[in-house]
């Protein structure tokens, strides 16, 4: 199972929105996917309407160790992507986690023990921090996908990200690589939206997608109604975008992985 971070400590940069539709737009290419919430906010559990009720199990008993991977699956209403969600507990759980020996490998040994074959890649979707949940991302992951909001203050924040990539890699995972760099919410009124653009890939090269994420009301929408947007609207230039995304995700993803 291929495990990929969406993570950037900055909110409101489309991480969830990323999370729910690319894992959507995979899956509707066939293949089998997991999206593990482990944000404390649960948004993406909700927009892929699962509500808390339904939560009975969560990432939040995953990390502590009060269940098993197979006890806290949600099945949604996408076919093959299945979810862990979220619940608040989880706003606790970095002060829990202190006490526990190799917290930072807390969520690698729960996907380790993911039954083989059952998925063919895992999405988390993190929280907007660089605290113990997101490093446990970060250890768990062989990639990170980083959703990048076109505006100035954005940027501020990815050289810090960045800086923590290349912590990680010597302390944790060493494997660690970075998938790409996603733009999101661009607005093609806005000149400034361009001037970002053209200086994240000046900067990073071909580490940034192709595919931009416009701004979309669509998008917006979609969670409200409890379905990912590609759902609710699979015409709306947001769905369109998020499925070009997909298969450029895919055409990154290692061969012998993805033919497996």
């Amino acid at each position: 199972m291929i495990c990929i971070a969406i993570a950037n400590q900055k909110g409101g940069v489309g991480k969830t929105t990323t999370a729910i539709n690319l894992a959507t737009g995979l899956a509707a290419t066939g293949l089998r996917v997991l999206l593990l919430d482990l944000d404390p906010q649960g948004n993406a559990s909700t927009g892929l309407g699962v509500g808390q009720s339904e939560r009975t199990r969560s990432s939040y008993d995953l990390l502590v160790g009060n269940c098993a991977l197979e006890d806290a699956i949600v099945t949604t209403r996408v076919p093959k992507l299945d979810l862990v969600p979220a619940t608040q507990d989880l706003s606790g759980c970095e002060i829990e986690l202190i006490e526990y020996e190799q917290r930072t490998h807390r969520l690698e040994r729960v996907l380790a023990e993911a039954p083989m074959g059952r998925w063919d890649i895992c999405l988390i979707d993190c929280p907007p921090s660089l605290g113990l949940l997101t490093i446990n991302a970060m250890v768990a992951a062989q990639s990170l996908l980083v959703p990048l909001q076109c505006e100035f203050f954005a940027l501020e924040g990815l050289s810090q990200l960045l800086q923590t990539v290349e912590r990680i890699r010597g302390r944790f995972n060493p494997g660690l690589s970075i998938m790409g760099v996603a733009l999101t919410m661009y607005d093609r009124r806005n000149r400034l939206t361009d001037q970002v653009a053209d200086d994240v890939r000046a900067c990073l090269g071909d580490l940034v997608f192709t595919t931009v994420i416009p701004r979309n009301v669509r998008l917006s929408e979609a969670p409200s109604h409890g379905v990912p947007a590609l759902i609710y609207d699979f015409r709306c230039s947001g769905s369109e975008a998020y499925m070009r995304l997909a298969r450029e995700l895919i055409a990154r993803l290692p061969r012998q992985e993805v033919a497996a």
